[in-house]
């Protein structure tokens, strides 16, 4: 990408494949964690090698060192929060795969914008007017559409309990993320989630030993898709076509993630789509865009 083009903003069209490019990319990384942890690496040796390798990357499309400087009381809690939120979101929604598919833990974990909702409406931010109220409705029943009565052959309490907790956390993570990153470029915000998540899950596994490095050729080729594709790239991409399309339709757009998501666990790791998720989700992704149409603020 040259000079030229990175300062001219592409146009609507072009945008728009940005973004859908971006949710491919979003809603390949359970498919890549999955794989990764077939080919010998556990759940933390994903997430770490992922973030520790993207958080390099982003330093140098940040511009360098020098560029991320600033003083340490504004370094630490970006690094320590956002970075140990963006850590935890990640670790929770991905160990949910252990228990579900990934169309399933996708459809669920999108269920975060209705949590955002209702937080803002309990904290007296929003009003919890009747869209919001209809697109909760939408989400509930889509999830109770998914899980199924107990004994009927549902779903597995716990690997729907991980998702809508990670959903869950993440629905915390946006409004503070928000906040540490005031006023900072959000790739310089990045790097220091992404080397914050590094370092964060580095403390947590050196108790059990260094991660590991031992893994196979296919686990190491997911984990680099991991970082390059779907942490650097996509969100590069994504930036660029925010900027032209405004937070509103870009949200909808990215509604394509969920069925990407299901799509290609169907392929990749043949994991089939039942009808009760498929309608379950797309409660779910109606909910997503009502949500965002009918007055969700442009800063959420």
């Amino acid at each position: 990408m040259n000079a030229a083009s990175a300062a001219s903003p592409p146009s609507r069209a072009r945008a728009t494949l940005f973004v859908l490019f971006s949710a491919c990319c979003f809603g390949s990384i359970s498919i890549f964690t999955t794989i990764a942890m077939r080919g010998g690496a556990r759940l933390i040796d994903v997430l770490f090698w992922r973030y520790a390798i993207a958080a390099v990357l982003l330093v140098i499309v940040s511009g360098g060192l020098t560029a991320i400087r600033m003083p340490a009381r504004r370094a630490l809690p970006l690094g320590i929060l956002a970075g140990g939120g963006q850590a935890a979101v990640a670790f929770v929604t991905l160990s949910a795969l252990k228990f579900i598919p990934v169309a399933t833990l996708a459809f669920l974990f999108y269920t975060y914008p209705a949590w955002v909702a209702v937080i803002s409406a309990v904290r007296g931010l929003e009003r919890l007017t009747v869209p919001r109220m209809i697109a909760l409705a939408l989400s509930l029943s889509g999830i109770a559409l998914m899980v199924g009565m107990p004994g009927a052959g549902g779903l597995h309490p716990a690997g729907v309990a991980l998702a809508l907790l990670g959903a869950l956390l993440y629905a915390l993570y946006i409004p503070m993320i928000n906040q540490l990153g005031a006023g900072l470029p959000p790739a310089v915000t990045s790097v220091f989630a992404a080397g914050g998540a590094a370092l964060v899950l580095l403390a947590a596994m050196l108790p059990d030993g260094a991660p590991r490095v031992a893994i196979s050729p296919a686990a190491w080729g997911a984990i680099g898709m991991l970082a390059v594709l779907c942490t650097v790239i996509a969100f590069i991409v994504f930036l660029r076509a925010l900027a032209v399309l405004g937070p509103v339709r870009t949200a909808i757009i990215s509604t394509v993630e969920l069925f990407w998501a299901a799509l290609l666990g169907g392929i990749v790791l043949g994991q089939p789509l039942t009808p009760r998720a498929l309608v379950g989700g797309m409660l779910i992704a109606s909910a997503v865009i009502l949500l965002q149409v009918r007055g969700f603020p442009a800063e959420q």
